[in-house]
């Protein structure tokens, strides 16, 4: 894995110096020295330690999550400057201020398990010292959050710390009897409620192993493979590049939970081939930040807030990933529709010969690569536990990347690994300690009820002066209850996007699953479809201006404006942003539904296929031919009845785009006709 990589070769140290451009949540301080070394050992520590725990037992929660949380928050302030806080004299390159802060976090976070014998006679009546070091705790979780992902979690955890001490001055629904500083310290710092929640328990026991599962799968050649694959799948037709990108980006977002990742890895190779073949720059970027933000929504690896939502749901991961399979084939079905017409409108070429790797040699030196991913499903179907199913995927990569003589492990790359996957966690373990406390709000004061209460209530007032308009629809759509409904899913959709343009998915998912899926689910969507809504919504923001994370990472390889590309981005993923709601009515997609039957499901998976084609020839402006707005509009339309499970709205929609088909069927054959 050493010299300079080939053409057609993953460079990895390239493609993590443009995620760390890229991504606030990497951009460490370059440390030299001493620190640098410490702190490099004691990341791979720190996934030697989940690594060890996930395959011989892990240990008492309250010491394993303390034990996660003082290493990940503590390296947090070694690690990422403090802005107006990284002032005064430094101990090898970090400024004291920051190393007392990490001992004080250790200090406050150790603190609890040590005191765990003696929870049940504090909890409701803590000690001085229990509130001194709860308020450690809190102020410097917030901190850890600002330097680790900005500043606006944290100013949306103090609004809700804000709520719970001075809520009872409110009226109204939201007023809640209120609670001191005392008090709510007791709720997120000694109970399980907040900081040492359900957030910090799913980061600490699943997330941080399946992480540094993709980290060493990548590093020994399986996200390689894949490329490879896809380009030998798809790279000889029209627009090739832009469906190698697509089909691997859906491969690797399998074992990456993380669209920046997947973008400038799969980015690196595709971007530069689209725009060699032809592709704008912009709509190179845009493919692939439309194919890989799908990695969070696609089995088996997802992302962070997959395992959140299992511990949220109580559920088997098994369940998420037979119900999230469908989906994410429908947004990377949406994404291939669109590149495809595209590559028709402009008359694009596939690649040359040359530039696609042979199949046989392919496989011949990819397949051992692909073995520890078929091992770690395999466990998770058999039904073990989630991390480990990651260890024994992570061992398996160790012992196959040392074995495989085509791209061989060395001690130096699996180092580097550990380290990288350790740093990947950092982030989204201050996130989720934040969150916990906004979480912990939601609990002592009953938000998540009051805030599900508004927004069905504004659903219902707004559906009131539609309902005469829309009578003409199927009951399920045009009633009062079907029009509440689809207000109600527009609302929460709304919030997930703007509230997403300055939260990471999975902290923006923590949030809504505690405040907005009640609203949802008290309008008879089931939990699963009510809880992948939120997600799916959550995820979008990632392509959706003006903080589309995905899309500034990929223009920045392609060299084109990030708010155009992520313009494009959006409209190239149009299908997760209406697959969910198809799901929301009909969760029969989900499959794992108590009234699922194989008719329709077929029905509602095949119209929804159809109505994302017929969207993508609308958006494209191509069927047969380059259309006109008028017939635009129109496929447009009728994409979003087709898409619809409603049987009577489908015919409509197929009606109306039939004849707009046809037409430009004709005109083709006219054109061609002419031409000749």
């Amino acid at each position: 894995m050493s010299g300079s990589p080939a053409p057609n070769k993953l460079d990895l140290d390239a493609a993590a110096r443009l995620e760390k451009e890229a991504d606030t949540e990497l951009r460490f301080r370059d440390l030299t020295g001493f620190t640098a070394r410490l702190v490099s050992v004691m990341l791979v520590s720190l996934s030697v330690f989940h690594y060890y725990t996930a395959g011989f037992g892990i240990l008492t929660e309250h010491w394993h999550k303390a034990i996660h949380l003082a290493a990940v928050l503590s390296l947090i302030f070694l690690l990422f400057p403090g802005g107006f806080l990284s002032v005064g004299p430094k101990i090898g390159g970090v400024p004291v201020l920051d190393w007392i802060f990490a001992v004080l976090i250790t200090a406050a976070t150790i603190y609890l398990p040590l005191i765990f014998d003696d929870l049940t006679f504090r909890i409701g009546n803590p000690s001085q010292t229990d509130v001194v070091m709860g308020t450690i705790m809190v102020v410097l979780v917030l901190e850890a959050t600002r330097r680790s992902m900005g500043p606006i979690l944290p100013i949306i955890v103090c609004v809700f710390i804000g709520y719970a001490l001075w809520g009872n001055h409110l009226s109204g629904v939201l007023a809640h009897p209120g609670s001191d500083w005392s008090g709510f310290v007791n709720h997120v710092y000694l109970t399980g409620e907040g900081i040492f929640g359900i957030p910090a328990k799913v980061v600490a026991t699943f997330v941080f192993h399946f992480v540094l599962f993709g980290v060493i799968a990548t590093r020994m050649g399986l996200g390689q493979f894949f490329i490879d694959l896809a380009s030998v799948i798809a790279g000889r037709y029209p627009g090739g590049p832009a469906k190698v990108a697509v089909l691997a980006s859906a491969m690797f977002g399998s074992i990456s939970g993380s669209s920046i990742a997947n973008t400038v890895t799969t980015g690196s190779l595709t971007i530069p081939a689209m725009k060699k073949v032809g592709y704008k720059p912009h709509f190179a970027g845009a493919v692939e930040a439309a194919a890989s933000a799908g990695g969070q929504i696609t089995p088996p690896i997802m992302g962070a807030a997959a395992f959140v939502m299992i511990e949220f749901l109580e559920i088997p991961l098994t369940t998420l990933l037979i119900a999230a399979a469908v989906p994410a084939a429908m947004h990377f079905w949406g994404v291939f529709v669109q590149v495809h017409f595209e590559a028709k409108r402009l008359g694009l070429r596939g690649m040359e010969p040359h530039e696609i790797p042979k199949l046989w040699p392919t496989i011949r030196d990819g397949w051992p690569t692909v073995i520890p991913l078929v091992a770690l499903v395999w466990v998770i179907v058999d039904g073990y536990t989630p991390y480990l199913a990651a260890f024994v995927g992570i061992t398996l990569c160790v012992i196959v990347g040392f074995l495989n003589p085509r791209n061989r492990l060395t001690l130096r790359d699996l180092w580097d690994a550990l380290d990288m996957g350790a740093r990947y966690a950092l982030a989204v373990g201050a996130a989720a300690a934040a969150v916990g406390m906004v979480v912990g709000v939601v609990t002592l004061t009953g938000a998540g009820f009051r805030v599900g209460f508004i927004v069905t209530q504004a659903a219902a007032s707004t559906a009131q002066w539609f309902a005469p308009i829309f009578d003409i629809l199927p009951a399920s759509f045009g009633s009062l209850a079907g029009l509440t409904l689809f207000l109600t899913l527009l609302f929460v959709a709304l919030i997930c996007i703007v509230m997403g343009a300055g939260i990471p998915t999975t902290a923006l998912y923590i949030v809504l699953a505690a405040i907005a899926a009640p609203a949802v689910i008290q309008l008879g969507v089931p939990p699963l479809a009510a809880h992948l809504f939120i997600l799916y919504y959550g995820i979008l923001a990632d392509l959706t201006p003006p903080v589309c994370v995905a899309a500034y990472a990929a223009a920045g390889i392609a060299g084109s404006n990030p708010f155009r590309t992520g313009l494009t981005a959006f409209r190239l993923g149009s299908a997760k942003a209406t697959v969910p709601f198809v799901f929301a009515y009909a969760p029969v997609m989900l499959i794992m539904v108590d009234d699922f039957t194989l008719t329709s499901f077929l029905f509602v998976t095949f119209t929804c296929a159809l109505g994302v084609l017929v969207l993508g020839l609308g958006l494209t402006g191509y069927a047969f031919t380059h259309m006109g707005v008028g017939s635009q509009i129109g496929l447009v339309v009728a994409a979003l009845m087709t898409i619809s499970p409603s049987g009577p709205l489908t015919a409509v929609g197929v009606a109306i785009a039939a004849p707009i088909l046809g037409w430009n069927f004709v005109r083709s054959r006219r054109e061609r006709t002419a031409l000749a």
